[in-house]
C-alpha cells in the first residue's frame, strides 16, 4: 500500500473556494487583493486566510452551501481515486481549502478520500463567524503528510504528493513521489514529474508502478 495525497484547490480542481464564497459575500476585489499580498510574501498564508475569512463573516448559512456546492473536481479525478482505492491504495486530501467545498465536490462524483485534512469556516446562528480553523492554518502538510504515514505505518519512500503551489512544497519535498500538477515556477524544481491532466497523472503514477496498468 501507498499513501496518496492531494493538493485539493488548484490540483484535484479548479473552483477557488475562498473565490466562490467571496462572490457570495460581496467582497471578491477585497478577497483578491489579499491573495495577491500573500503571494507577493507580504503576508503570511496563515495571516492571508485569517484575513480572508473576516471578509467572509456574516455570509448565510444558505449562501455558504451554495458556494459549495459551486465546487467541482477536475475531469479524470473522481475516476483516479477510485484506481488508486482499488489497487489498495490509501487516499488523502491534504488542502488549506474548507472539508464542506472538497466533501460536496466529491460526493457529486460518487467518491470518498480515506482521509480530508482540511480547515473550517464556523457557523453561528446560520452564518459565518468570520473565523477560520482547522490543522492547516499554522500547520505545514509535511507535517500532515509524516504523520498520516506514520498512523498507517506507511514509510515515507512510499507516500506519493501531487500538489500546485508553495503552501504544497513542504510536502513535496518530503514525499517519496512528488508530482507537480501544473505547478507554480518556484515548486516546478521540487517535483520527480509534471503533469497538466488527470489522464497524464495516471500515467505517469503507472510509470512508477503506483498504478496498474489501466
Amino acid at each position: 500500500m501507498r499513501l496518496i495525497a492531494f493538493d485539493f484547490d488548484g490540483t484535484l480542481s479548479d473552483s477557488e473556494m475562498t473565490v466562490l464564497l467571496a462572490e457570495r459575500a460581496g467582497v471578491a476585489d477585497e478577497v483578491a487583493r489579499i491573495t495577491e499580498r500573500a503571494m507577493n510574501d507580504e503576508l503570511s498564508y496563515a495571516e492571508s486566510l485569517y484575513r480572508r475569512a473576516e471578509l467572509l463573516g456574516g455570509l448565510s448559512e444558505e449562501d455558504a452551501m451554495a458556494a459549495y456546492d459551486d465546487v467541482t473536481v477536475r475531469p479524470g479525478a473522481a475516476r483516479l481515486i477510485e484506481r488508486l482505492q482499488a489497487d489498495g491504495h490509501y487516499v488523502a486530501i491534504l488542502t488549506g481549502g474548507f472539508e464542506r467545498g472538497v466533501e460536496r465536490a466529491l460526493a457529486k462524483e460518487g467518491v470518498e478520500a480515506d482521509t480530508v485534512v482540511a480547515n473550517r469556516l464556523p457557523i453561528e446562528d446560520g452564518t459565518l463567524t468570520g473565523n477560520v480553523d482547522g490543522p492547516l492554518i499554522e500547520g505545514t502538510k509535511d507535517d500532515a503528510l509524516e504523520e498520516l504515514a506514520a498512523e498507517l505505518d506507511v514509510p515515507m519512500d512510499l507516500t506519493v504528493a501531487v500538489g500546485d503551489g508553495a503552501n504544497d512544497l513542504p510536502m513535496l519535498e518530503v514525499a517519496g513521489l512528488s508530482v507537480g500538477f501544473m505547478p507554480k515556477p518556484a515548486v516546478r524544481s521540487a517535483c520527480d514529474a509534471v503533469v497538466a491532466s488527470m489522464f497524464r497523472l495516471g500515467k505517469v503514477l503507472e510509470g512508477y508502478r503506483v498504478l496498474s496498468r489501466a
